[in-house]
């Protein structure tokens, strides 16, 4: 993904021509039976009354929305832009909002600055008024619903937004390579997808593409009996429902598309052999996981090259040096136009080992420590053996924190005092605000 598609607004226009009336709802409810199920996506509705939060929970129980993860909260606007001031956004707001337009858009003007970049808003009100809904919509709402609502109206919504198979991809690609087999990539991308289905309470699947060595199913003391290889291995029956099988749940917000780790076999594979795997996933999942294994194949150079985000870890010795600069150096023959890799290093201050210094290894590679981690056996050995994750061990720890630092590096959903910028749309609506 490039720079300049980091700076969408944090209230994203959806779609050019919603598929409803002025008030937004469903025209035709023999269509809902045709929509696509919605996308692993992370939905918050603040409502101010009874009956919009009782549709909304109704929605949320609906087997289209089996995959959303729906809250409801009570308080409206109000309640959401305190909330938000302390926690990151969902991939969807909903919002109830009762009283005249200068009103709206003063709220929707304090939700821009604690809305996080990427975020789409519903707007819930009480009047049926098509300059209204225009203005909203010009404004960088995604739609207007006008109350009374039903679980329908939700659910045709949510479909437009997320559930166009021609729209965008949803999902962003996060690709970890080690610098140097051993390294420790493979358990840093395992503790960061923990982090972020954690922290940002947002779907994220795990992609060990690592087939006759990978580690995750040990690392989360799973055992799936099916997983990457199957999905691989049948790509004309591969589509969402087979990719659903096909993953193992870990947590409430983490899944793995696990490695077979078995020899039976060889895994050779041309470079387009994943692509289709994961589009599938990009469409269905927010948040994707990419664990590469340490070789090069012309199917490694394809995932690095069209990941949205690549962290290369090493260890501060001369081998990851050389391997890092000629990585970072290829990454960015490959990736002209997007944001230059993350570097991380592990096993920092190894006892008597001579070590590059952290400063020097970086400006060798030319790229900016992303994070260090340092040396503790005796932290990731237990969390190795016990299948858990360093943050369920070490809690509050400082590589607990370092891990979580790089899952809002990746993510681009840093600390709410870092990431919380003025929205695109602020003179926009200072100036529309004067109208109302």
């Amino acid at each position: 993904m490039n720079e300049l598609a980091h700076q969408t607004s944090a209230l994203d226009i959806s779609a050019e021509t919603p598929k409803a009336d002025a008030g937004g709802h469903a025209q035709d409810r023999g269509e809902i039976a045709q929509l696509r199920p919605v996308p692993r996506v992370a939905i918050q509705a603040f409502c101010e009354t009874p009956g919009v939060a009782q549709a909304i929970e109704q929605a949320s129980e609906d087997r289209r929305m089996a995959k959303a993860h729906t809250k409801v909260h009570m308080g409206g606007i109000a309640a959401a832009v305190d909330f938000y001031r302390s926690a990151p956004t969902p991939n969807l707001i909903v919002l109830e909002m009762r009283g005249a337009l200068r009103t709206l858009t003063d709220a929707l003007d304090e939700l821009a600055e604690v809305c996080d970049a990427g975020t789409k808003v519903v707007v819930v009100g009480e009047t049926n008024d098509i300059e209204l809904y225009r203005d909203l919509m010009r404004r960088g709402v995604s739609e207007y619903l006008v109350a009374p609502i039903d679980l329908f109206d939700v659910i045709a919504t949510v479909s437009e937004i997320f559930g166009d198979p021609e729209g965008a991809p949803l999902g962003r690609t996060i690709a970890f390579i080690g610098a140097k087999g051993g390294c420790g990539a493979s358990t840093i991308a395992h503790n960061v997808s923990w982090s972020i289905a954690r922290s940002l309470e947002t779907e994220v699947v795990l992609a060990d593409f690592d087939l006759p060595f990978g580690t995750a199913g040990l690392d989360f003391n799973q055992d799936p009996l099916q997983g990457i290889l199957e999905a691989v291995s049948s790509p004309d029956r591969l589509d969402d429902m087979l990719f659903d099988r096909l993953l193992s749940k870990c947590s409430e917000h983490l899944s793995i598309l696990a490695a077979p780790a078995a020899l039976e076999r060889v895994y050779d594979f041309r470079e387009d052999d994943f692509s289709q795997l994961v589009d599938i996933m990009r469409q269905g999942v927010p948040t994707v996981v990419c664990d590469i294994p340490h070789m090069w194949t012309s199917w490694v150079q394809q995932m690095l090259s069209s990941a949205d985000e690549v962290v290369i870890v090493a260890e501060p010795d001369l081998a990851n040096l050389r391997n890092g600069k000629n990585l970072a150096d290829k990454l960015r023959q490959l990736r002209p136009n997007d944001h230059t890799p993350h570097l991380v290093l592990n096993r920092v201050g190894v006892p008597k080992r001579p070590e590059i210094k952290p400063a020097d290894f970086a400006e060798a590679l030319e790229l900016t420590i992303g994070a260090a981690i340092p040396f503790d056996p005796q932290l990731f050995g237990t969390a190795a053996n016990n299948g858990q994750m360093i943050a369920e061990l070490g809690g509050k720890s400082e590589i607990s924190e370092t891990i979580t630092t790089i899952a809002q590096l990746t993510t681009g959903r840093r600390e709410l005092h870092q990431s919380r910028r003025r929205s695109p749309l602020a003179p926009l609506l200072q100036k529309l605000r004067g109208r109302g």
